[in-house]
């Protein structure tokens, strides 16, 4: 597909482009299921879409599977989790009290969450790297108990797991491995945090429990957009492309620069001929891509001006599949446009911040100023819990 772009069309190609990957499913039953049912349910799912046997994985097995995973293998994901881990742990802020002018003081504090999930997809294509993206991050967060759920048991997948220390592992997939997660049963405790890509009906899944578990985001089908520009060579790119197609048939890739002869070197997906680079990046920004690639100098310079994207690559070097293994950026990334509000996967998703508030002697002054409010909306009580502090010596 060729579409046309220029800086006044480009919102409108931009959703042009994004409803050609709209999917849906419906999850509802199959969490109600395992919410009424428990393990009883999850077996019954597991069985039916090709899993089967115990849920939880032996630490033996996990031990097992890192000792028989070939030695390339293992060093790249070691490097990775390296990577990650680092990266991970700059994105921890400290904490931070203000002393505010009538004498209280106001703490802000990040604590971790003390349990969370990943979910790694493990079918016909295993993912240990998302074991990687997710549990070095989430242990680089401080939390205290980190659980995979992964569908297969897939030897690799395990012995990631075992790379990164992970508490317990399930082999489970699906809808029904995230309810087991959020909801609980039996045999699995609940989280308070569920992290990973998966399907659609995983990331359906993840939406709906959102109410009583964090999540990441949708990470729904994976997209590419590059922008290039006069002068780069398209085989590296047109590799990028193709790349990110793996992932699944609804992934969306698309190539997009002001030079109509280069296109005909990157049609992989969706081409876009833009008026000019200005129309380009405003199809970019309209777009929100989960990976945003610039390559070429003249494309390359556009970088401090882009906003919307999950993950930014520049240079023509900056190949989107080392975010996927070892750059040390996170892998989950919001699909689907989530990259106008949301963020990829970080140490903030396993931490939460709080308030740690120590009026003292500011009681007096801070009662005249909230006490008025209070009766304005109609709260007595509010105003006479402020009002009797006004005259009491501090603690």
């Amino acid at each position: 597909m060729r579409l046309e772009c220029s800086a006044e069309t480009a919102a409108a190609v931009a959703a042009q482009v994004r409803r050609t990957v709209e999917e849906t499913v419906d999850v509802a039953p199959i969490l109600a299921a395992v919410r009424e049912r428990g393990d009883a349910a999850v077996r019954e799912f597991e069985e039916r879409y090709g899993g089967g046997g115990a849920l939880r994985v032996p630490r033996e097995d996990l031990a097992a599977a890192l000792e028989a995973l070939d030695a390339d293998v293992r060093a790249g994901l070691k490097m990775a989790a390296d990577n990650v881990r680092r990266v991970a742990e700059a994105g921890c802020d400290p904490e931070t009290e203000v002393a505010l002018p009538q004498g209280q003081t106001v703490r802000l504090r990040e604590v971790p969450v003390r349990r969370a999930a990943v979910y790694a997809p493990g079918g016909q294509h295993p993912y240990p790297s998302s074991v990687i993206m997710g549990a070095v991050t989430a242990r680089a967060a401080g939390v205290d108990e980190v659980v995979l759920a992964a569908p297969g048991g897939h030897p690799t997948i395990l012995a990631a797991a075992a790379l990164c220390g992970v508490d317990e592992v399930y082999r489970m997939g699906g809808a029904q491995a995230i309810a087991a997660l959020a909801y609980g049963t039996e045999t699995i405790r609940r989280v308070d945090v569920i992290v990973g890509p998966g399907s659609l009906w995983v990331q359906e899944a993840k939406r709906q429990v959102s109410g009583i578990v964090g999540i990441d985001g949708f990470a729904g089908p994976s997209d590419l957009t590059v922008i290039a520009s006069n002068g780069v060579d398209p085989e590296p790119l047109k590799l990028d492309l193709m790349a990110q197609a793996e992932h699944g048939e609804g992934s969306l890739v698309v190539a997009v620069s002001d030079d109509a002869a280069l296109l005909d070197g990157l049609a992989v997906g969706v081409t876009v001929h833009a008026a000019d680079l200005d129309a380009a990046l405003a199809f970019a920004e309209a777009l929100a891509p989960e990976h945003l690639q610039l390559a070429g100098e003249a494309a390359e310079r556009l970088a401090p001006r882009v906003r919307n994207a999950g993950c930014l690559f520049v240079g023509a070097a900056s190949g989107t599949a080392f975010g996927d293994y070892v750059a040390g950026s996170n892998h989950t990334l919001p699909t689907d446009g989530a990259a106008r509000f949301a963020s990829g996967l970080s140490a903030r998703h396993f931490r939460r911040r709080m308030a740690e508030v120590r009026i003292g002697s500011a009681a007096p002054k801070l009662a005249r100023a909230g006490v008025p409010i209070a009766r304005a909306e109609g709260f007595p009580h509010h105003a006479a819990s402020m009002e009797i502090r006004q005259n009491r010596p501090p603690e």
